[in-house]
This record gives structure tokens, C-alpha cells and sequence, in this order.
């Protein structure tokens, strides 16, 4: 039976640098405030109207398709995951197809936030495996900063988030001992409250109205913005920071622990963990509750900020890039995030 393995890697960020003092602009906070919380000293912003989640992640798919050694056409089918996509529906994957014009394959988008490109690695790990499909894209895009609060009300969460993409391709081989050893997802739903965007579909800040009524005279269940859901920001994404941590750390260690105990493996074994990029002071304490070296823990964070679903794929391309990522190498990925949902990946270089 074929295992997966990356094949090829690409990832995009947008020009524009977004520093910490550049958002003292809007809000009231400070570099020194931010830091301390998170460990972000910046983050890219996407272009307003000539970037997208899809136009990043095509960047990204560029590159780790001509890195797989492959063409377009060779791409059997997409998995698309973000949690930002440039329509409510259809999804960004079809839209990948379309920009570069792929044959008519499958495209599946996948929405669990943080947790999105470990889900979507694990899915098309199933696909190689059963030798269904030799070549798959998998992407995670984010263009969160169109969609954020950016005043001191939202300010806890909007200096968190970036934008960006990442992708790879994931490919079947025949070598024994490489590419993906196993994944593990999870799930908890019970305090799905706690990080949530209320109502979907306004994250672009036109809010539409019912045009024969006022927003006092809206009836009961209208589908349109409401005064109060303005006044009350539920427009804009909810994370109860606090609580988010609490559980991050826990579930973290737990889930890298479950993929190295399935293989028979130690901490020590990794040669690289990347986790998602939540905050800064989630992967220290991750870090240092596993007994991890520096070395042995990739972070970007604080040139990026979290970038949700490309977060992982834009910190492995970034390892790979500067030589941290070697063929043989144990490399561990790892997330936590809204719904709750969580997830690990353990790989073979």
C-alpha cells in the first residue's frame, strides 16, 4: 500500500508589513502590550481588493506544484482549507481549479479554522493511501484582516491575526519509512462559543439591510444585520482569550503525545515541531511541558501572526526553505483551535 509525502511546498504572504506601532493608529494598545501577550511584533496584510484568500493560495500552489516536479494538469484533486473564503459559497477550492485551470477534478473545502490544514492533510492522506488519487493539492489561505474590529473594543483579537497562504502537494511513494506515519484529529464542541464569528457573511463590513424595513422594524429571525448585532460586534469574530489558552495547552501536548505513542516514539525523537501559530506563549509553554530544545520547535509568529489554516503550511515552508526541514527528518505538526477542534500530523521528511 503507497504512503503520502510531500512532494512540494509553496507558500505567499502579502507585501504590506503591518507593525505593532502601526496599529496604535486605531486602537488603543502598544508594541510592548502586544508582545508581552502574544509575541507578535508583525503581521501582513493582504492588498483590500486586489489580494483574495483564493488569488494568495494560487501563489502558494504555484510554487509547490513546480516544486512536486509536476504540472497543474497532473493535480488529481483539491482540499481547501480556511475559515476566510472569498465567497460564503461556492467554496475557494473551485476556484483554485478554475485560476489554474485544472482539469475537472474533485475540490473539497474544509472548514475547521486553526485546526483546517492538519484535518486537510489528513483527508488526503486517506485518499493516497487507498490509491484513489497520486497527487493532491492541499492548501490553507487566510485573509483575515478584512473581517477584523479594528478599534480598542476588538483590539484583543484583531492584533493577533494575519494573512497569507500556504500549500503542498502531497504525493503517493513506495519508501518505506516516509512521508506521513499517522494523524490524529479531534473534537469538542462544548464550548464552541468561546471563539466564533455569530454571524457569517458580513466579515467585509457591508452591511446589508432589509430595505423595507429599519433596523428597529426588522422582523423576528431576519437574516440581515440587525442595530444591535453591530452594536454588540457580533459581526466581527469572539475569542474568549483566557479560556482559549487554558485549553490550547492542554490539548496541545496531549495530541503531539497520542502520534508519537502510536509509533513508538519519544519527544526526543522529533527533529522539528511546528504548531500552529496561535500565540507565541501557547508554543513556549507546549515547548517546555514536552521538555523540548529550541531547535526542536519552528516559530514565526512573530512576523506573521496567526494566520489560522496557513499557518502551519507557511512556518513548514519557511523551515524547509532555511534548511530546518532535511530528508529524514521526524517533524511533528500540530493545532489547536475554534470549535474546539484539534489535530496532530507525524511525518517522515
Amino acid at each position: 500500500m503507497p504512503t503520502s509525502k510531500i512532494g512540494g511546498i509553496g507558500s505567499y504572504v502579502p507585501e504590506n508589513k503591518v507593525t505593532n506601532n502601526d496599529l496604535k493608529q486605531f486602537m488603543d494598545t502598544s508594541d510592548e502590550w502586544i508582545q508581552e501577550r502574544t509575541g507578535i511584533k508583525e503581521r501582513r496584510y493582504a492588498h483590500r481588493t486586489n489580494e483574495t484568500t483564493t488569488t494568495m493560495a494560487v501563489e502558494a500552489a504555484k510554487i509547490a506544484i513546480e516544486r512536486a516536479g509536476i504540472t497543474a494538469q497532473e493535480i488529481d484533486f483539491i482540499i481547501f482549507a480556511t475559515l476566510s473564503p472569498d465567497y460564503y459559497f461556492p467554496g475557494c477550492g473551485v476556484l483554485v481549479q478554475r485560476a489554474l485551470q485544472m482539469k475537472e477534478i474533485g475540490a473539497l473545502d474544509i472548514r475547521n479554522q486553526c485546526s483546517g490544514f492538519v484535518y486537510a492533510l489528513s483527508v488526503a492522506d486517506q485518499f493516497i493511501k487507498t490509491g484513489m488519487y497520486k497527487n493532491i493539492l492541499v492548501i490553507g489561505s487566510e485573509k483575515h484582516s478584512f473581517g477584523l474590529d479594528f478599534s480598542t473594543r476588538g483590539r484583543n483579537v484583531s492584533v493577533i491575526f494575519g494573512d497569507g497562504a500556504g500549500a503542498v502537494v502531497l504525493q503517493a511513494t513506495e519508501k518505506a519509512g516516509q512521508g506521513i506515519l499517522s494523524t490524529h484529529l479531534h473534537s469538542d464542541g462544548q464550548s464552541a462559543e468561546l471563539l466564533a464569528m455569530y454571524n457569517p457573511g458580513t466579515h467585509a463590513n457591508h452591511w446589508v439591510t432589509n430595505p423595507v424595513a429599519s433596523y428597529n422594524e426588522a422582523p423576528a429571525g431576519d437574516m440581515f444585520m440587525s442595530k444591535e448585532m453591530i452594536d454588540k460586534a457580533e459581526n466581527f469574530p469572539f475569542m474568549d482569550g483566557p479560556a482559549v489558552f487554558k485549553k490550547a495547552i492542554v490539548k496541545f501536548p496531549e495530541v503531539i503525545q497520542e502520534a508519537l505513542t502510536k509509533n513508538g516514539l519519544a519527544t526526543s525523537d522529533i527533529d522539528l515541531l511546528i504548531p500552529h501559530q496561535a500565540n507565541l506563549r501557547i508554543s513556549q509553554f507546549v515547548q517546555q511541558k514536552l521538555g523540548l530544545r529550541d531547535d526542536q520547535v519552528f516559530n514565526n509568529i512573530q512576523h506573521y501572526g496567526n494566520t489560522t489554516a496557513a499557518s502551519i503550511p507557511i512556518a513548514l515552508c519557511q523551515a524547509w526553505e532555511e534548511g530546518k526541514v532535511k530528508e529524514g527528518d521526524l517533524v511533528c505538526l500540530a493545532a489547536f483551535g475554534s470549535g474546539f477542534t484539534w489535530g496532530s500530523a507525524l511525518l517522515r521528511w
